[in-house]
């Protein structure tokens, strides 16, 4: 039994389940916006903990990455022991779990909430999804479940909010009155364990029940093997002998799944009752439609373009509205502060800077409203099916798809994410791949271009637009862009045999309302941050550069155009930006956009608030409007001709759809890969590529225009 904390103490209780059992929901009607996201110390695993209130107290909840079983092949996939033995460096050792199983899928789910029981620590069992039951044909004793279980069950459907005021008295009494339930599947496993501790212990080493006991059983598995570290070679022979005396040869995991399965079929006798379902027979005609390769592809394509559309069209009015109001807020601190240095800091570093990224806000929720509706109605996962039959010639595996997929939002925990995947070949070609993807930050640069060069020229009657299929364009290169690496790779550096891909298909469900709004606000946040730090400080640098020395006229003197503009050239930035414009002009780039295009390497999204600074301060040289839009529209070269013409856009877009620009990205690259040799040829390759392509664009574009 788990010690109860004390009363000063914040009580920890664990979320853990299954994939696709609703556990993230629950987590979310339970923390609502109280949640922070970290790491796992050690291992690249997104934790993320939160705060409830249960009975009158403060408690944290923890959400464990889902999983099928307590076997560990890799060290992510033994968080879940370690959180459960209290091994996690500063989470103590947890008062509860709550174990969120799939009502509709009980035999399943039951095999993990059994070795969680085993681990004797005082839980409650969140039935979730209880409003499927009567679609499915599925009658449930909840009450007689829970006697059997030895533990309280609650039955709760999480996307709609249901059963959470019960889940947390459930919760409640158990932490005000601990039972660790007592689960023996397998008697003569648990006098193994209890052998093995005694042998340990006489060498000086402790070690937890729910360790030993997933070593024994999982031969050459990760609780083996970090076990073997601290024990040294004595520990082989140890556990060669007790499992002979267990399985008197046969695998103890196959004897584990025949013990497991046949205690939860004894469980379910009478309990559980299975007549017709009377929707899934239209259930299964859509999954036929979805899954299809033609009908299904072209039906995800079709999804892909009206989702792109929509950020255009939906978002235009408030961007438009956020534009007018930062430059509004400029404009009235520069009439009403007088003329210098500190009025030039905050209209043209602080507001242009950040303002000109900021005002791209509406753009990535509208995005990211949509996959987080279409990833809770369980149509990604259906997408990601159809997209490994699609891809798998081209060299990635299919465990890649997760990973990529994350990556469409950050390729940070794309990259993090291919740690499930087995095979060390299969996670370096979805590493290299992961980066093409069109992540977040490039949202911000297609945006801009897109909108103040790509004419807003409407098909259909207006349903579809040309910038959204411009947009919609980009995207795609990504995908033929990681697509074509991993298949170069996969053939240079190696060749291998296909593993296979086992993708368990979630239930149609409807979005919870609330748990969007979550999920949206936490990105909202995260890209609000990133503004107001990363994005924040390189303005004020480009600011700074581009500001100093501030000799060519004395401060409050008038400024003429001409006078602005050979001071923004005599600047510190000008000087370094044209000294390397060389290398850029055959790309039709100005020393301007060559400045905010090399700000732009730490975080791409960097070039939105470099632009909108360095033109800020140009302002007078140009005489326009305050946005900037308006400003690069304007934008000339010294002989007058415009620097943004279409040719030089569309290769702008190209390179920053195939450049490798994010420092986070390549750090975890390193991280993951344990060599700077694979984020190195990253760099230079995706490096070559956008500026390949940019070249390309440029001047045949210049030529067709031209003939």
């Amino acid at each position: 039994m788990s010690a109860q904390p004390a009363v000063d103490e914040i009580p920890v209780v664990v979320t853990l389940g299954n994939p696709n059992t609703g556990k993230s929901t629950l987590f979310n009607c339970l923390t609502g916006l109280k949640q922070k996201v970290g790491n796992y110390p050690g291992v690249t695993v997104e934790q993320v903990s939160g705060s409830t209130e249960v009975g009158g107290r403060t408690v944290r909840l923890v959400d464990v990455p889902g999983t099928y079983s307590l076997a560990a092949a890799s060290p992510d996939e033994m968080i879940a022991v370690d959180v459960l033995r209290g091994g996690i460096e500063g989470m103590p050792h947890p008062s509860a779990v709550v174990i969120v199983v799939d009502a509709t899928n009980l035999r399943r789910n039951l095999f993990l909430a059994s070795q969680v029981l085993e681990a004797g620590v005082p839980a409650v069992v969140a039935l979730n999804m209880v409003d499927r039951l009567d679609q499915e044909g599925v009658r449930i004793d909840v009450e007689a479940l829970a006697e059997r279980l030895g533990v309280p069950v609650v039955p709760i459907a999480a996307a709609k909010g249901e059963g959470i005021d019960a889940l947390k008295r459930a919760l409640d009494e158990i932490l005000r009155k601990p039972r660790a339930p007592h689960l023996v599947l397998t008697p003569a496993l648990e006098d193994a364990v209890t052998e093995l501790t005694r042998r340990l212990g006489e060498l000086g080493v402790q070690a937890s029940g729910i360790e030993l006991r997933r070593a024994l059983i999982d031969a050459g598995g990760y609780a083996e093997q970090r076990l073997t570290q601290r024990v040294g070679a004595a520990l082989e022979p140890m556990l060669a002998e007790l499992r002979q005396q267990v399985g008197g040869g046969r695998s103890l995991a196959t004897l584990e799944a025949r013990d497991r399965y046949s205690w939860i079929q004894a469980q379910l006798k009478g309990i559980e009752e299975r007549g017709p379902a009377p929707r899934r027979a239209a259930l299964d005609a859509a999954d036929r439609v979805l899954n299809h390769p033609v009908l299904g592809t072209a039906l995800f394509a079709l999804v892909m373009a009206a989702v792109f559309q929509a950020v255009f069209a939906w978002a235009t009015p408030l961007v438009d509205a956020i534009d007018y109001l930062t430059g509004a807020l400029g404009e009235a601190v520069s009439s009403r502060m007088a003329p210098g240095l500190l009025s030039s800091f905050i209209a043209e570093g602080v507001i242009a800077g950040v303002g000109s990224v900021v005002v791209f806000l509406p753009q990535i929720l509208i995005l990211f409203t949509f996959i987080i509706i279409l990833e809770d109605t369980g149509y990604m996962a259906r997408a990601a099916f159809l997209m490994d039959r699609a891809m798998r010639g081209l060299g990635l595996s299919g465990q890649s798809f997760i990973p990529m997929l994350s990556s469409f939002a950050c390729a940070v925990p794309g990259i993090m994410g291919t740690r499930v995947i087995a095979n060390r070949h299969d996670r370096l070609a979805t590493i290299m791949a992961a980066p093409f993807m069109t992540c977040s930050a490039r949202l911000p640069v297609y945006s801009l271009l897109i909108a103040a060069f790509v004419p807003d020229t409407r098909f259909l009657g207006g349903f579809i637009n040309l910038q959204g299929l411009v947009l919609f364009g980009l995207y795609m290169l990504g995908i033929v862009g990681g697509a074509f690496t991993a298949w170069v790779i996969s053939r240079l550096f190696w060749s291998r045999a296909k593993a296979r891909f086992l993708l368990e298909m979630p239930p149609y469900r409807m979005p919870n309302l609330r748990a969007v709004l979550t999920k949206l606000l936490s990105r909202a946040v995260v890209f609000l941050q990133r503004a107001g730090t990363i994005i924040f400080c390189v303005a004020l640098v480009v600011w700074a550069l581009a500001s100093f020395p501030r000799d060519a006229a004395p401060d409050g003197a008038p400024v003429d155009a001409e006078h602005a503009a050979q001071r923004l050239s005599d600047s510190y930035l000008g000087r370094m930006s044209r000294s390397v414009t060389p290398l850029f002009e055959p790309l039709g780039w100005d020393w301007k956009v060559t400045a905010a295009v090399i700000a732009s390497f730490p975080a791409r999204e960097v070039v939105i608030a470099a632009l909108g600074t360095i033109y800020a301060v140009d302002s007078a040289a140009d005489d326009v409007e305050g946005t900037l839009t308006a400003r690069i529209r304007a934008a000339r070269h010294a002989d007058g001709t415009p620097v943004y013409t279409l040719p030089m856009v569309i290769g702008l877009l190209i390179f920053y759809a195939l450049c490798l620009q994010c420092v986070s990205t390549i750090a975890v690259m390193r991280r993951e890969t344990g060599t700077w040799r694979w984020p190195a040829l990253a760099w230079f390759y995706m490096t070559s590529l956008g500026y390949l392509g940019a070249y390309g664009a440029y001047h045949f574009g210049t030529r067709l225009l031209a003939s």
